[in-house]
């Protein structure tokens, strides 16, 4: 469901449950040692290729056990997209009830222009998080392409687009993490010339419709 505020209600990430018994929060020593694991793989990512961390590297760094981190993920990649669950959250947290433009309380294009923004900048610094888990077709099965979606169909709505729906896809390509890939490393854009042709793109997609 969309609410007035212009983000979709109830699409926000739910919080991992691997490893809790349903319905149970989590014991105390059962969320440290998944906060420690998760800060001790971000550590690790930002400092070589995810690729090359092994369960062994992150259960060393975090200062647990490796029955421990078994018991919680059964691999790097679960541990990796935990850890990108993480910083989408926080983005989704920041557009449902932050300061506008990317939150509520600017007009849709300068919404959008917001969240080109602040995706590159997720790109950016999360790139080989995001080419591990949401490449191809898994891109569309994420809880956060979902949201993504939801948000920007409401930002389409609220500046006239006469098909919102047929206009989401078309708006979120540019974020394809190969995309952005080719764009940064191959094509030799920084994140600020990308950012900025994409908000050129919003508002003028957007802008100027009649509301």
């Amino acid at each position: 469901m969309e609410n007035g505020a212009g983000h979709p209600e109830g699409l926000l990430l739910d919080e991992p449950s691997v490893g809790a018994p349903a319905g149970r929060r989590p014991r105390a020593d059962a969320a440290r040692n998944r906060a420690q694991i998760l800060a001790a793989a971000r550590r690790l990512f930002a400092e070589k290729d995810p690729r090359a961390v092994t369960m062994g590297d992150i259960a060393r760094a975090a200062g647990v056990g490796r029955a421990t981190l078994y018991r919680r993920f059964p691999d790097t990649a679960s541990v990796a997209v935990a850890l990108l669950d993480e910083h989408e959250r926080e983005l989704q947290g920041a557009m449902i009830s932050g300061p506008p433009p990317l939150g509520p309380g600017a007009p849709p294009e300068e919404r959008l222009a917001a969240f080109y923004a602040a995706m590159v900048d997720l790109l950016d610094r999360h790139l080989p998080l995001l080419l591990g888990a949401e490449t191809g077709e898994r891109r569309y099965t994420t809880g956060a392409y979902a949201f993504w979606r939801a948000h920007l169909r409401v930002l389409a709505r609220a500046a006239g687009a006469p098909d919102p729906e047929a206009l989401v896809e078309p708006l979120l390509a540019p974020l394809a993490p190969e995309a952005f890939a080719h764009q940064r490393d191959r094509a030799g854009l920084s994140p600020a010339r990308i950012a900025a042709a994409l908000a050129w793109s919003a508002r003028r997609l957007l802008g100027g419709q009649d509301r």
